[in-house]
């Protein structure tokens, strides 16, 4: 029978005159008899070289050892397994204001915006404010605003408590771009006034646009719609620190008393506010707003004796009901600091304004703005400036005066804003006013100088 290698090397555990440890075996075959051989010899032709293979039996693996016994940890809560008041947040800023008068009759000056500035005034807390708000369900959100900086008409102790901002929104839909806010909020006049004092670049609001509504708030209702996208766009603009407005909605449309925040309705009579804005964002990532805002209503002044040359009066009000005609609208442009912004606003319109030759009040024109320019310097070591220049001019009445004196704004504010850090900013400008001193008659123009300070904690 003929025999293959591998067959020889099957026989090879049968023989023991072989030597199978070996690692590598040569084999040799007698041509006579077929024996196989591990030496060479007479007749002996070699089959080759083999090496041993050893099969290896693969045992299954221990069974697992028992985990030990342990406490299962709590899941976190998803944002629908939340009670409403975990969903709620607490948040606020505080704001202390320096003003030096420089030069000319600086200390003469008096400005709506700033009750620091005057005559033995320099020192005071500018806003100490806490806001409380979130989401009471999927279509209910809060928002609660009080400042404790406040100071009573007519009264020398400050830092009381007043209510800023208590207000609902009610969504209509899950995306949320629809929705109604009601209660006592910022009226949508005016793109400044709408922006908070917190992210504004500038001491003060322009006398123009924010003489339109006490405060910039009032109680109403107001029906905002903001697409997803630009709504997203808005927050990029807060989050990102390139001094937005917020989300006023990009069409707005609203009603409320006019007589200003923390007031009651004094002639039974609403104002009623349109709102449409529209931030453009380009192929390289710069933000343009454009937008206008117009509102129609009437509003009641108080009128008081006052003393010019001598004679003292009341002015006449034509025991008008419900007070004066007064509406206005306005155009803003915001193109954001990226690095450089340049914004601008402008207002027209008419309202009630004392005559004093007449001795009365009566409605007459309005017209007023401001442009400003900014840049945005980011540093790693040393945190953000934010250097500008601002100049405003208004010609109207001061509605909110007793009397509603003629007011006359021209100013120009030149400074820089340093975040030191994301909790701490500091302010330092320096502004030359010209502004006509609305608290009292004969209601004079004053001229100064005023250096400006102001450092800001964010919580």
């Amino acid at each position: 029978m003929k025999k293959t290698p591998l067959a020889a090397a099957l026989l090879l555990s049968s023989l023991s005159p072989i030597e199978v440890n070996a690692e590598n075996l040569d084999l040799y075959v007698d041509k006579n008899t077929r024996q196989i051989y591990s030496e060479p010899g007479p007749d002996r032709v070699k089959l080759g070289t083999f090496k041993q293979v050893e099969d290896k039996v693969q045992l299954p693996p221990p069974p697992p050892a028992p985990a030990p016994a342990t406490v299962a940890s709590p899941q976190p809560k998803t944002p629908s397994d939340k009670k409403w008041f975990e969903k709620l947040s607490l948040r606020g800023y505080t704001q202390i204001r320096l003003d030096e008068p420089l030069s000319g009759d600086s200390q003469e000056l008096r400005a709506p915006g700033d009750r620091f500035i005057g005559d033995n005034q320099s020192l005071g807390i500018r806003r100490a404010r806490v806001v409380l708000s979130g989401d009471v369900s999927d279509h209910v959100s809060i928002y609660i605003q009080p400042d404790f900086a406040s100071t009573p008409s007519g009264s020398s102790t400050g830092n009381f408590a007043q209510l800023r901002d208590i207000y609902a929104d009610l969504y209509f839909d899950k995306d949320r771009e629809y929705r109604v806010r009601v209660g006592q909020s910022k009226v949508p006049y005016g793109w400044e006034n709408m922006q908070s004092s917190q992210n504004r670049l500038t001491l003060d609001r322009a006398d123009a646009l924010n003489s339109a509504v006490r405060d910039e708030r009032d109680l109403g209702a107001f029906f905002y719609y903001t697409p997803k996208a630009v709504g997203e766009r808005y927050r990029h603009l807060i989050r990102d620190g390139l001094k937005g407005s917020g989300d006023y909605g990009m069409f707005g449309l609203g009603v409320y008393n006019g007589q200003g925040a923390n007031r009651a309705e004094g002639n039974d009579s609403f104002h009623t506010v349109a709102h449409a804005t529209y931030p453009f964002e380009f192929a390289n990532g710069q933000i343009v707003e454009l937008g206008v805002d117009a509102y129609t209503g009437y509003f009641k002044i108080g009128t008081g004796s006052i003393t010019v040359d001598g004679s003292s009066f009341t002015p006449a009000t034509d025991a008008r009901q419900h007070g004066f005609k007064d509406q206005r609208v306005a155009a803003h442009f915001i193109v954001y600091p990226q690095p450089f912004g340049l914004q601008g606003e402008w207002t027209i319109g008419r309202g009630p304004e004392l005559d004093i030759e007449a001795q009365q009040v009566r409605v007459r024109s309005l017209s007023g703005g401001y442009l400003q320019a900014m840049y945005k310097l980011d540093t790693k070591e040393h945190g953000v400036f934010f250097p500008y220049i601002k100049g405003q001019t208004y010609d109207g009445a001061s509605k909110f005066d007793t009397n509603a004196p003629k007011m006359k704004v021209d100013e120009v504010e030149a400074g820089i804003e340093w975040q030191i850090r994301p909790e701490l900013e500091l302010v330092a400008a320096y502004a030359h006013m010209e502004r006509t001193n609305v608290g009292s008659a004969p209601y004079d123009l004053i001229d100064g100088d005023l250096l400006r300070f102001q450092l800001q904690v964010n919580y």
